[in-house]
């Protein structure tokens, strides 16, 4: 059983090992990142991770290439298999891209530390919980449920108008909300740069902690204490 058991966990990791390559040559940049100034006036600031030459789309070479992905949003690649967007407005489907991926890496960041330190205080309240059996305490606690109360006001004061307003045709682009200490704004293409990695980590952070949850799913472990670091 011993055996079995080892034999599990050297796949799961040779698995992830080869998930994580795949990842990161699908998250690389090609040779188009920057658009060209052809394509629109809007777009001048707005690097493309790829060229659509034809009628198929390069991410998904035998789909054909969506209508209205044209390389305008930052981080187009012409993804889009079911069509969402035919019916969505872009904006508001970038707008939760954005957010969801700032989620996901605050998320990512949480389950990799809570395997290498424990916060002062925390064992006196939570023990030695981890991912969702920490989770589970929490709700039991109270803990998430003044998150989500807190979260969910700031939410309502600040994310709904913003993409209100966005919707209704202001400059403010989708996931801006004035936070730019480092004043990448004041120039257009470190805006621009920064923006596509922004966009490229929160799409790897979704994988990743969709991973690292499943992980943890079948063996009960967190990611650094599955791969034998911890």
């Amino acid at each position: 059983l011993r055996k079995g058991t080892e034999s599990t966990g050297r796949m799961l990791r040779q698995i992830i090992a080869l998930c994580a390559a795949a990842s990161a040559a699908a998250f690389a940049p090609g040779a188009g990142v920057l658009p060209k100034a052809g394509v629109r006036a809007a777009t001048a600031t707005s690097p493309r991770m790829a060229v659509f030459p034809g009628s198929f789309s390069d991410s998904v070479p035998f789909l054909k290439q969506p209508t209205n992905l044209d390389g305008t949003l930052v981080g187009d690649v012409g993804f889009d298999p079911l069509g969402f967007s035919n019916f969505l407005d872009l904006r508001w489907a970038r707008e939760a891209e954005i957010k969801h991926g700032r989620v996901a890496m605050l998320a990512a960041t949480g389950m990799i530390v809570q395997d290498l330190y424990v916060f002062p205080g925390f064992k006196d309240e939570f023990g030695s919980a981890a991912m969702l059996k920490l989770h589970e305490k929490a709700v039991l606690q109270g803990s998430m449920q003044q998150l989500l109360v807190w979260l969910g006001l700031l939410e309502i004061i600040s994310g709904v108008p913003a993409i209100i307003q966005t919707l209704n045709g202001s400059d403010r682009q989708p996931g801006d909300f004035g936070f730019d200490p480092l004043n990448c704004s004041q120039n257009p293409d470190t805006l621009a740069r920064r923006q596509l990695t922004e966009l490229k980590n929160g799409r790897l952070a979704m994988i990743a902690t969709g991973g690292m949850l499943h992980v943890y799913f079948f063996t009960g472990k967190g990611p650094i204490e599955f791969l034998g670091l911890a």
